[in-house]
Protein backbone atom coordinates (compact mmCIF):
# COMPACT_ATOMS: atom_id res chain seq x y z
CA UNK A 1 0.00 0.00 0.00
CA UNK A 2 1.40 3.39 -0.75
CA UNK A 3 -0.30 5.55 2.53
CA UNK A 4 -1.42 3.54 5.85
CA UNK A 5 -4.73 4.37 6.06
CA UNK A 6 -6.46 6.46 8.35
CA UNK A 7 -9.64 5.37 9.64
CA UNK A 8 -12.34 8.44 10.62
CA UNK A 9 -14.80 7.53 13.30
CA UNK A 10 -17.14 10.05 11.90
CA UNK A 11 -17.32 7.84 8.93
CA UNK A 12 -19.10 5.19 11.08
CA UNK A 13 -20.77 6.83 13.81
CA UNK A 14 -22.73 10.45 14.24
CA UNK A 15 -22.61 9.97 18.25
CA UNK A 16 -18.78 10.69 18.46
CA UNK A 17 -18.47 6.88 19.57
CA UNK A 18 -18.62 3.44 18.99
CA UNK A 19 -18.84 0.55 21.48
CA UNK A 20 -18.53 -3.25 20.67
CA UNK A 21 -18.48 -6.77 21.84
CA UNK A 22 -15.65 -9.14 20.92
CA UNK A 23 -15.36 -12.71 21.09
CA UNK A 24 -12.29 -15.04 19.27
CA UNK A 25 -14.72 -15.71 16.45
CA UNK A 26 -14.62 -11.72 15.88
CA UNK A 27 -13.41 -11.02 12.21
CA UNK A 28 -12.52 -7.58 13.61
CA UNK A 29 -9.45 -9.65 15.51
CA UNK A 30 -8.14 -11.37 13.10
CA UNK A 31 -6.11 -9.24 10.57
CA UNK A 32 -2.57 -9.43 10.14
CA UNK A 33 0.49 -8.33 7.79
CA UNK A 34 1.55 -4.86 6.46
CA UNK A 35 -2.67 -4.61 4.65
CA UNK A 36 -4.06 -4.14 8.28
CA UNK A 37 -1.74 -1.72 9.34
CA UNK A 38 -3.54 2.01 9.89
CA UNK A 39 -3.93 4.94 12.04
CA UNK A 40 -7.32 6.04 13.31
CA UNK A 41 -8.48 9.74 14.02
CA UNK A 42 -9.57 8.76 17.36
CA UNK A 43 -8.92 6.82 20.64
CA UNK A 44 -9.84 3.08 20.93
CA UNK A 45 -9.91 1.76 24.30
CA UNK A 46 -9.55 -2.33 24.95
CA UNK A 47 -11.20 -4.07 27.66
CA UNK A 48 -9.93 -7.51 27.78
CA UNK A 49 -12.07 -10.23 30.10
CA UNK A 50 -10.17 -13.38 29.05
CA UNK A 51 -8.01 -14.77 26.57
CA UNK A 52 -4.62 -13.86 25.18
CA UNK A 53 -3.65 -11.52 22.31
CA UNK A 54 -0.78 -9.81 20.55
CA UNK A 55 -1.08 -6.38 19.40
CA UNK A 56 0.99 -3.98 17.14
CA UNK A 57 1.57 -0.52 18.06
CA UNK A 58 4.10 1.52 16.06
CA UNK A 59 6.40 -1.52 15.53
CA UNK A 60 5.99 -2.64 18.68
CA UNK A 61 4.15 -5.99 20.00
CA UNK A 62 2.02 -5.60 23.14
CA UNK A 63 0.68 -8.59 25.11
CA UNK A 64 -2.37 -8.29 26.02
CA UNK A 65 -4.26 -10.41 28.72
CA UNK A 66 -7.60 -11.33 30.45
CA UNK A 67 -8.30 -8.66 32.88
CA UNK A 68 -6.39 -5.99 31.36
CA UNK A 69 -7.29 -2.42 29.83
CA UNK A 70 -5.63 -0.81 27.17
CA UNK A 71 -5.86 1.98 24.63
CA UNK A 72 -4.58 3.28 21.23
CA UNK A 73 -3.80 7.27 21.01
CA UNK A 74 -4.95 8.79 17.76
CA UNK A 75 -2.85 8.09 14.60
CA UNK A 76 -0.57 5.51 16.45
CA UNK A 77 -0.24 3.00 13.54
CA UNK A 78 -1.99 -0.42 14.77
CA UNK A 79 -3.04 -3.51 13.35
CA UNK A 80 -5.70 -5.56 14.65
CA UNK A 81 -5.53 -7.51 17.28
CA UNK A 82 -4.09 -11.10 16.88
CA UNK A 83 -5.58 -13.22 19.38
CA UNK A 84 -6.20 -16.78 21.05
CA UNK A 85 -9.24 -16.74 22.73
CA UNK A 86 -9.90 -12.85 23.18
CA UNK A 87 -13.64 -12.14 24.95
CA UNK A 88 -14.06 -8.32 25.48
CA UNK A 89 -14.61 -4.59 24.50
CA UNK A 90 -13.52 -2.47 22.06
CA UNK A 91 -15.16 1.11 22.17
CA UNK A 92 -13.59 3.98 19.90
CA UNK A 93 -14.25 7.61 21.37
CA UNK A 94 -14.00 10.65 19.42
CA UNK A 95 -11.18 13.12 20.84
CA UNK A 96 -13.49 15.81 21.65
CA UNK A 97 -15.45 14.35 23.86
CA UNK A 98 -12.25 13.18 25.81
CA UNK A 99 -11.63 15.83 28.79
CA UNK A 100 -8.24 17.72 28.48
CA UNK A 101 -7.10 16.48 31.96
CA UNK A 102 -7.56 12.69 31.21
CA UNK A 103 -6.06 13.33 27.75
CA UNK A 104 -3.13 14.47 29.86
CA UNK A 105 -3.16 10.92 32.02
CA UNK A 106 -3.29 9.01 28.46
CA UNK A 107 -0.68 11.16 26.29
CA UNK A 108 1.28 12.33 29.32
CA UNK A 109 4.23 9.78 28.47
CA UNK A 110 6.41 10.16 25.76
CA UNK A 111 6.87 6.14 25.69
CA UNK A 112 4.48 3.86 24.28
CA UNK A 113 1.69 2.93 26.63
CA UNK A 114 1.15 -0.23 29.02
CA UNK A 115 -1.75 -2.16 29.17
CA UNK A 116 -2.88 -2.16 32.81
CA UNK A 117 -3.81 -4.77 34.90
CA UNK A 118 -7.30 -4.94 36.65
CA UNK A 119 -8.03 -6.02 40.01
CA UNK A 120 -11.13 -8.71 39.73
CA UNK A 121 -13.31 -6.15 41.60
CA UNK A 122 -12.32 -3.13 39.03
CA UNK A 123 -12.43 -5.80 36.10
CA UNK A 124 -16.19 -6.42 37.40
CA UNK A 125 -16.93 -2.72 37.82
CA UNK A 126 -15.84 -1.91 34.61
CA UNK A 127 -17.49 -4.87 32.85
CA UNK A 128 -20.82 -3.68 34.12
CA UNK A 129 -20.35 -0.05 33.10
CA UNK A 130 -19.21 -1.21 29.63
CA UNK A 131 -22.66 -3.51 29.44
CA UNK A 132 -24.55 -0.54 30.09
CA UNK A 133 -23.41 1.58 28.14
CA UNK A 134 -23.82 -0.95 24.86
CA UNK A 135 -27.38 -1.57 26.10
CA UNK A 136 -28.20 2.03 25.90
CA UNK A 137 -25.84 2.42 22.57
CA UNK A 138 -28.05 -0.10 21.11
CA UNK A 139 -30.82 1.96 21.89
CA UNK A 140 -32.86 4.25 19.42
CA UNK A 141 -31.71 7.26 19.17
CA UNK A 142 -35.00 9.30 18.74
CA UNK A 143 -34.75 10.08 22.31
CA UNK A 144 -33.74 13.99 22.70
CA UNK A 145 -31.61 12.65 25.67
CA UNK A 146 -30.19 9.52 23.74
CA UNK A 147 -26.58 11.25 23.17
CA UNK A 148 -26.41 13.00 26.58
CA UNK A 149 -26.79 9.26 28.02
CA UNK A 150 -23.93 7.83 26.11
CA UNK A 151 -21.65 10.81 26.67
CA UNK A 152 -22.37 10.36 30.43
CA UNK A 153 -21.96 6.83 30.63
CA UNK A 154 -18.67 7.10 28.72
CA UNK A 155 -16.99 9.88 30.39
CA UNK A 156 -17.73 7.45 33.79
CA UNK A 157 -15.49 5.18 31.86
CA UNK A 158 -12.71 7.59 31.01
CA UNK A 159 -12.53 8.74 33.83
CA UNK A 160 -12.42 5.14 35.45
CA UNK A 161 -9.70 4.93 33.05
CA UNK A 162 -7.49 8.01 33.62
CA UNK A 163 -8.08 7.14 37.37
CA UNK A 164 -6.07 3.58 36.82
CA UNK A 165 -3.27 5.24 34.39
CA UNK A 166 -2.88 8.37 36.74
CA UNK A 167 -1.65 5.75 39.31
CA UNK A 168 -0.37 3.50 37.08
CA UNK A 169 4.04 3.57 36.81
CA UNK A 170 5.51 4.02 33.48
CA UNK A 171 8.69 2.43 32.20
CA UNK A 172 12.10 3.72 32.99
CA UNK A 173 13.78 3.94 29.96
CA UNK A 174 15.64 6.36 27.93
CA UNK A 175 13.68 8.34 25.23
CA UNK A 176 15.25 9.69 22.18
CA UNK A 177 15.70 13.17 20.89
CA UNK A 178 12.71 13.10 18.96
CA UNK A 179 10.73 11.52 21.10
CA UNK A 180 11.60 13.75 23.78
CA UNK A 181 10.97 16.91 21.20
CA UNK A 182 7.74 15.76 19.87
CA UNK A 183 6.64 15.63 23.60
CA UNK A 184 7.87 19.08 24.33
CA UNK A 185 5.67 20.25 21.24
CA UNK A 186 2.48 18.44 22.64
CA UNK A 187 2.62 20.41 25.51
CA UNK A 188 3.68 23.30 24.14
CA UNK A 189 0.33 23.10 21.64
CA UNK A 190 -1.42 22.38 24.22
CA UNK A 191 -0.89 25.57 26.31
CA UNK A 192 -0.36 27.96 23.89
CA UNK A 193 -2.92 27.07 21.05
CA UNK A 194 -4.81 30.27 21.28
CA UNK A 195 -1.62 32.88 21.00
CA UNK A 196 0.64 30.78 18.51
CA UNK A 197 -0.86 29.31 14.80
CA UNK A 198 2.16 29.21 13.04
CA UNK A 199 4.60 26.53 12.86
CA UNK A 200 7.78 28.39 12.62
CA UNK A 201 6.87 30.05 16.24
CA UNK A 202 6.57 26.47 17.78
CA UNK A 203 10.18 25.87 16.06
CA UNK A 204 11.10 29.08 17.76
CA UNK A 205 10.00 28.23 20.99
CA UNK A 206 11.70 24.48 20.77
CA UNK A 207 15.07 26.34 19.69
CA UNK A 208 14.86 24.56 16.74
CA UNK A 209 14.34 25.30 13.02
CA UNK A 210 10.91 25.12 11.57
CA UNK A 211 12.62 22.04 9.07
CA UNK A 212 13.55 20.12 11.83
CA UNK A 213 10.58 20.11 13.61
CA UNK A 214 8.51 18.84 10.48
CA UNK A 215 10.54 15.99 10.01
CA UNK A 216 10.93 14.68 13.33
CA UNK A 217 6.83 14.92 13.62
CA UNK A 218 6.67 13.54 10.20
CA UNK A 219 8.87 10.50 11.42
CA UNK A 220 7.17 10.00 14.94
CA UNK A 221 3.61 10.49 13.91
CA UNK A 222 3.47 10.66 10.12
CA UNK A 223 2.48 14.31 10.07
CA UNK A 224 3.73 17.97 10.14
CA UNK A 225 3.11 20.64 12.72
CA UNK A 226 0.55 22.25 10.42
CA UNK A 227 -1.40 19.27 10.60
CA UNK A 228 -1.56 19.11 14.50
CA UNK A 229 -1.93 22.64 14.85
CA UNK A 230 -5.13 22.08 13.10
CA UNK A 231 -6.44 19.12 14.94
CA UNK A 232 -5.60 20.96 18.50
CA UNK A 233 -7.95 23.90 17.16
CA UNK A 234 -10.63 21.77 15.83
CA UNK A 235 -10.83 19.43 18.76
CA UNK A 236 -10.79 22.49 21.28
CA UNK A 237 -13.72 24.01 18.71
CA UNK A 238 -15.66 20.60 19.13
CA UNK A 239 -15.47 21.10 22.68
CA UNK A 240 -16.27 24.78 22.74
CA UNK A 241 -19.47 23.87 20.39
CA UNK A 242 -20.55 20.65 22.03
CA UNK A 243 -20.14 22.13 26.09
CA UNK A 244 -20.35 25.71 26.11
CA UNK A 245 -23.04 27.91 24.82
CA UNK A 246 -21.00 30.09 22.99
CA UNK A 247 -21.30 31.56 19.74
CA UNK A 248 -19.37 30.25 16.69
CA UNK A 249 -18.33 33.97 16.63
CA UNK A 250 -17.00 33.87 20.33
CA UNK A 251 -15.26 30.67 19.99
CA UNK A 252 -13.39 32.12 17.58
CA UNK A 253 -12.24 34.81 18.92
CA UNK A 254 -11.76 32.43 22.27
CA UNK A 255 -9.01 30.13 19.84
CA UNK A 256 -7.21 33.50 18.54
CA UNK A 257 -9.08 33.84 15.18
CA UNK A 258 -10.17 37.78 15.22
CA UNK A 259 -11.41 36.72 11.37
CA UNK A 260 -14.43 34.48 12.67
CA UNK A 261 -15.33 33.99 8.77
CA UNK A 262 -12.08 32.53 8.35
CA UNK A 263 -12.69 30.26 11.29
CA UNK A 264 -15.65 29.22 10.04
CA UNK A 265 -14.62 28.16 6.80
CA UNK A 266 -11.07 26.50 8.37
CA UNK A 267 -13.67 24.67 10.36
CA UNK A 268 -16.12 23.54 7.34
CA UNK A 269 -12.49 22.56 5.64
CA UNK A 270 -10.91 20.27 8.24
CA UNK A 271 -13.87 18.90 9.41
CA UNK A 272 -16.27 18.98 6.22
CA UNK A 273 -19.53 20.02 8.04
CA UNK A 274 -19.82 23.90 9.20
CA UNK A 275 -19.37 24.57 13.17
CA UNK A 276 -23.24 25.13 13.53
CA UNK A 277 -24.18 21.98 11.98
CA UNK A 278 -21.94 20.58 14.22
CA UNK A 279 -23.64 21.80 17.41
CA UNK A 280 -26.78 20.44 15.72
CA UNK A 281 -25.87 17.22 15.47
CA UNK A 282 -24.43 16.12 18.65
CA UNK A 283 -27.28 18.38 20.47
CA UNK A 284 -30.29 17.02 18.77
Amino acid sequence: MKNIPLHILQDRTSSGLQIKRFNNHDSYLHEEGPEGAHRDDHYVFFLLEKGEGNLMIDFNEIRLLGGMLYYVLPTQIHHKIHNLGVDGWFIAVDVSLIPQDYRNVFENGLLLQRPYELSELQLQQCNSLMMLLYEKYKETDDSPFYVPVIHALLKSFLAIAAGYYNEHSGLNLKVSRRAELAGQFKNLLTTELRSIKRPIDYAARLNVSESYLNEVLRKTTGYPVSYWIHQEVMTEAKRLLYYSQLTVKEIAHNLGYADHSYFSRLFRKLTGTSAIAFRSKYRK
